[in-house]
């Protein structure tokens, strides 16, 4: 079990199943002994419908997110040389694209069994739009494990929707006035000249408009990587966080198993105390039973012991009596 797969299949799940089956995957690697992978599977965050979606789309439209891809890197080169006539060419292949796709992530979902509203939906687009514009959401994208949507710099769309290419300068019909030639050369001249001033200045304002873009573009990608720069210090600190509240969990945990190992060792102890003890008592009163029964038998002999004594006396009396009486009998009268 790795990490990638566990994802992988978590974030295919709809977000209704999406948190039993990561809290079991997490439940299998702990007991596979792994608590590491089993913390990070638990902070796999569940995906928002939108979310969902999006990854739904990557996964069953492989061919059409590459399309986005190279769409994006094609709009960002455009940008990059400030070419207007390919902004809008690329522009509108790029609404298209969103809005297709966008519908067809609705459908997928509705196929799933779980469909998604208009504010989904809208989220979606603009997870597209992102991906448009940063490489990187891209990548993340096309992996198809998004927990949010994803939102695309301010820069981006304002660029995009100021590219714009000089209009056609148009031109002013001969006239013929019927005057001298020198007239008609003259008009002429000025004609050209006012032309040529009209297209210095727009040439004026396409580069300026152009500076505007490139500026903006800057204060944007200065925005963004600032608040990229942000957004990594406060995961990089509630990830340290994250890890110092886990060790002492782990550590809690550690303790909390050993002492319910002390606690059924000393009960399995106690037991084994118990059962011989027991034991000691079945035979205690064996022997009390054995020495209850050699009493009445001592006591039966002692009474019948003490019945023959007092017969011998009783014969013996009676024996030294008549032993008397016969001497008496056996002396001579006296003369």
């Amino acid at each position: 079990m790795d990490l990638d797969a566990v994802a992988d299949e978590l974030y295919a799940l709809p977000p209704a199943d999406f948190t039993a089956a990561r809290d079991e995957r997490a439940k299998d690697a702990r007991t596979a002994g792994d608590r590491k992978l089993a913390e990070r599977i638990r902070r796999l965050r569940r995906p928002t419908k939108a979310a969902w979606a999006s990854n739904l789309l990557v996964r069953r439209q492989p061919d059409e997110a590459e399309q986005v891809l190279r769409l994006g890197e094609a709009l960002r080169q455009a940008h990059q040389d400030l070419d207007g006539g390919q902004l809008r060419k690329l522009s509108t292949q790029q609404r298209q694209v969103i809005a297709a796709l966008a519908r067809q992530a609705r459908e997928l979902t509705a196929q799933a069994g779980q469909p998604i509203g208009e504010g989904a939906q809208r989220e979606v687009e603009e997870t597209l739009r992102a991906v448009l514009a940063d490489p990187e959401a891209g990548q993340e994208w096309v992996r198809g494990r998004l927990a949010k949507p994803l939102a695309a710099p301010t820069g981006f769309a304002l660029i995009a929707g100021a590219a714009r290419s000089a209009p056609p300068t148009s031109g002013r019909g001969e006239r013929a006035s019927g005057g001298r030639v020198a007239d008609l050369d003259a008009a002429r001249s000025r004609r050209r000249e006012r032309q040529e001033q009209e297209r210095r200045r727009e040439q004026q304002e396409q580069e300026r408009r152009r500076a505007e873009q490139e500026q903006e573009w800057r204060r944007a990608q200065q925005e963004q990587r600032r608040e990229q720069r942000e957004r990594q210090a406060r995961a990089h600190q509630e990830a340290e966080d994250a890890e110092r509240r886990l060790r002492a969990d782990e550590a809690e945990l550690s303790a909390a198993e050993d002492e319910q190992d002390r606690a059924d060792q000393r009960k399995h102890q106690a037991q084994q105390r118990l059962a011989d003890l027991r034991k000691q008592l079945k035979e205690a009163e064996g022997e009390q039973r054995e020495a209850d029964e050699a009493v009445r038998e001592a006591r039966t002999r002692t009474r019948k012991a003490d019945r023959a004594v007092r017969e011998a006396r009783r014969r013996a009396t009676d024996a030294a009596a008549r032993v008397e009486q016969l001497a008496d009998q056996a002396e001579p009268p006296t003369v």
